[in-house]
């Protein structure tokens, strides 16, 4: 096929230059095993062969020619699922995309195109060198934002300026008819696009579903300028940062229950949009006993009105009464972009097997949820110092936007939990590691048939931290189905965009979004 120019990043804007490949890599190729391998070493896919894309007709020649074959295709971006979406044992064609990871200003449209292979660290750096610009994404640098951004995308600013989908303005699929032939669709938000749907399942609907995102537009609603320093949220350039930590020896469980306690009760009062906290953003880190402590991170734009006083008096109200003083106390302002973005990635190992659980709450944990995290965090008869329980800041102006406006439903929560048991080598030690958190899960959520049915309490869970146990009815034994916990009543949408671009369901997994019929 004839090749095309794609711009390349760089440190700025990017410069075009031609685009390589496409690369076909196979299990004789040496290069075969590093490219296979994703951040959950629990899943090696074996495909048949590997196709590195660098433009968005290489993608679609590729998913033609797979579909043709009768091969199943899968598509990675960063390679950080949790779970076997892209290493599954009958995947044959892995279509990786980190060759297309240009971040660049798309004059015509008035926003920043980011092509699915780039990662979160690039875009950042591109976005604030070139133009002082962000997005309110995580802060593991090293992920793909294909799956970020089509599960929804949070992080760090997200209780000041939302979603990153809710600053999504256009996306780039390639899809596959009932013919077999693919094709390329540009779907944007603007209400007369008779692709808006497709738009539309992209802000929150999950990665592999549909199609192939080759490229993301973001522009912020409402923006009008066609000044690129005006098209995003301004990065902060200063962080006024506090860090605590405190000793498992010496918390007894009434501490630790006053500690939890006051942290959801912060959250419940102080999530609303236009709070005074919501540039305020707050991790708290439970791990395992055996790890000797536990630790809290807070954050906030140091330019802020009153940031000292605001980041102080939410301390204040989390210590309060717990009667157990921090091993360590620190506070400081450091660079936004050089000291805090890369201090705050969540650690992973080149060898690590991993299993992850998630939840969102509407209000704070009850007393006896929070006597089974103590059960199994403070316990004695389980060894992992990288268990844990993270509880992290949410609402603010991710609340502003209507549940069904993007297809990520949960509008009204204050907090996003992630039940982990992580980081060990070995395939023996996966029974007692998943068991462990299987059973630390359920107890959790004993009262709701081991899953976080959303209520008045809980809220169901989160696409991008996927956990198939959810469609399991051995652990899942609510009546409740895995697609209400993840988009409750935004799903029968999401399977007429389904059923419409995807007839043949070529992009499936196993909590794919099923068709219709």
């Amino acid at each position: 096929m004839t090749e095309m120019t794609a711009v390349r990043p760089g440190p700025g804007p990017g410069t075009p230059v031609p685009a390589p490949g496409p690369i076909t890599v196979t299990p004789d190729d040496p290069r075969y095993g590093d490219l296979v391998c994703g951040y959950n070493h629990r899943f090696t896919p074996a495909p048949d062969y590997v196709r590195l894309a660098a433009t968005t007709e290489q993608v679609a020649a590729a998913v033609e020619e797979a579909v043709a074959a009768g091969r199943r295709i899968v598509v990675r971006s960063g390679g950080h699922c949790f779970e076997d979406f892209t290493a599954s044992p009958d995947v044959q064609v892995l279509l990786d995309l980190s060759p297309m990871s240009a971040v660049y200003h798309d004059e015509e449209r008035r926003a920043f195109a980011v092509e699915g292979g780039a990662t979160l660290g690039h875009v950042y750096r591109v976005l604030h060198d070139g133009w002082g610009v962000t997005i309110p994404a995580g802060t593991c640098f090293e992920v793909g934002v294909g799956g970020h951004i089509t599960g929804g995308g949070y992080g760090h600013l997200s209780r000041r300026d939302g979603l990153v989908v809710d600053h999504l303005y256009a996306v780039e699929v390639v899809v596959v008819g009932e013919d077999g032939r693919a094709r390329v669709v540009v779907a944007t938000r603007e209400p007369d696009d008779p692709h808006r749907d497709l738009w539309w399942a992209h802000t929150g609907g999950g990665g592999g579903n549909f199609g192939v995102v080759t490229r993301f537009w973001l522009r912020s609603p409402g923006v009008e300028s066609a000044d690129p320093a005006r098209l995003l949220p301004a990065a902060p350039t200063h962080m006024r940062r506090r860090d605590l930590a405190w000793p498992w020896a010496g918390m007894t469980e009434e501490a630790f229950t006053t500690l939890l306690r006051n942290y959801c009760a912060w959250f419940e009062a102080n999530s609303e949009p236009d709070s005074p906290y919501r540039h305020l953003w707050t991790n708290l880190i439970v791990t395992h006993r055996s790890a000797g402590a536990f630790g809290l991170t807070s954050v906030i734009d140091a330019h802020v009105p009153d940031a000292e006083r605001l980041l102080a008096a939410q301390v204040e109200a989390l210590t309060d009464g717990v009667g157990v003083d921090p091993v360590a106390d620190a506070e400081q302002v450091v660079p936004w972009m050089e000291t805090w973005m890369p201090s705050y990635s969540w650690p992973s190992d080149p060898n690590g097997r991993y299993k992850h659980k998630a939840a969102y709450l509407r209000r704070r944990y009850t007393d006896r949820q929070i006597a089974a995290i103590y059960r199994h965090l403070g316990g004695e008869g389980y060894h992992n110092p990288a268990a844990c329980l993270v509880l992290t800041g949410f609402g603010g102006r991710v609340n502003a936007v209507a549940p069904g406006a993007t297809a990520i439903p949960q509008r009204d929560s204050i907090l996003k939990a992630s039940y982990s048991a992580g980081m060990w080598v070995s395939e023996e030690e996966d029974p007692a590691h998943i068991g462990w958190v299987r059973e630390y899960y359920r107890d959790v959520y004993a009262e709701t048939g081991g899953v976080p049915v959303p209520g008045e309490v809980d809220d169901g869970s989160y696409i991008s931290y996927p956990d198939v146990d959810l469609a399991d009815p051995a652990w899942n034994t609510s009546g409740v189905p895995w697609h209400e916990l993840y988009y409750k009543g935004n799903y029968p949408r999401l399977q007429a965009v389904k059923d419409r671009y995807d007839p043949r369901n070529v992009f499936h997994h196993a909590l794919s979004i099923e068709p219709s019929s």
